[in-house]
């Protein structure tokens, strides 16, 4: 399917993620056929970690779907993408990858190839083109707060150093409808990125081939929402939008899982 024909079926205009994802499931969704649940494979991105899903994941099992949140390494681009792309090399049957924010870079590029993957979900997620790079999409519009002023940089290795959000900054740039309580413990154990991440080019992207869904967070203080709608349309994405900061699947765990639910059938 082109580009141009997706965009098209997806539509230009972006609706309300709450009236919309308690729609008839047969509005919109893409399927096998064969009547088996697609592996929902969820990939967390950069200061984060795979338990940001849980309240995803808890609903998806509870449905009957097969779910993995596998590791993202967080050491570049290519890497990361070669590790994700090993993972879903060992599952069987179709599969729908689910992305939050530096995750939607590496499945973009994970999934490219694999006739396995029948749809991409992508949560305030970055959505590249081949050649394109994280700090350029996140620097494309304005109104991200995650700049350099706040970052702590810490060396590891040789030549190599790791970025996390200050802790004064994190409840207020990444999970601002989070209570307080909840981001301190997430600050604790946030999972540092390399920092060589933010220019890396991406590859060949597994959207022009494969169906989309986007997440777009209004109060995203990380990822501006124009961003993510560009990124969304580009990729003939059926686009839902929420009032909800940059960890939408946490703030807005039951909306995520409808919306990857519709992806799946």
């Amino acid at each position: 399917m082109t580009t141009t024909r997706r965009g098209l079926l997806a539509g230009s205009a972006a609706v309300v993620v709450g009236a919309a994802l308690d729609a008839p499931a047969a509005q919109a969704h893409t399927g096998s056929g064969s009547g088996q649940k697609p592996t929902v494979v969820l990939v967390h991105g950069a200061f984060a970690d795979a338990s940001g899903w849980n309240g995803v994941a808890s609903r998806l099992i509870r449905d009957g779907y097969p779910v993995i949140a596998p590791p993202n390494p967080l050491r570049g681009v290519a890497s990361d993408s070669a590790y994700l792309a090993g993972i879903l090399a060992t599952l069987s049957g179709p599969l729908v990858l689910v992305a939050h924010s530096y995750g939607g870079i590496v499945v973009t590029n994970a999934a490219t190839g694999n006739a396995n993957v029948k749809a991409l979900v992508y949560v305030a997620a970055f959505v590249p083109d081949q050649g394109e790079t994280l700090l350029g999409l996140q620097t494309k519009y304005p109104g991200s707060r995650l700049s350099e002023e706040a970052l702590d940089f810490r060396p590891y290795g040789e030549g190599l150093v790791d970025g996390y959000i200050k802790k004064e900054l994190f409840h207020d740039v990444f999970a601002g409808d989070l209570p307080k309580a909840t981001t301190e413990l997430m600050w604790a154990g946030q999972r540092p990125a390399d920092v060589r991440t933010l220019g890396e080019p991406s590859g060949a992207p597994a959207w022009k081939t494969v169906p989309s869904w986007y997440l777009v967070g209004r109060d995203d203080q990380v990822l501006p929402p124009a961003a993510q709608r560009f990124m969304a349309r580009r990729a003939g994405a059926h686009t839902f939008e929420a009032d909800t900061s940059h960890v939408a699947m946490i703030a807005r765990p039951a909306a995520t899982a409808a919306l990857i639910k519709r992806a799946t059938r």
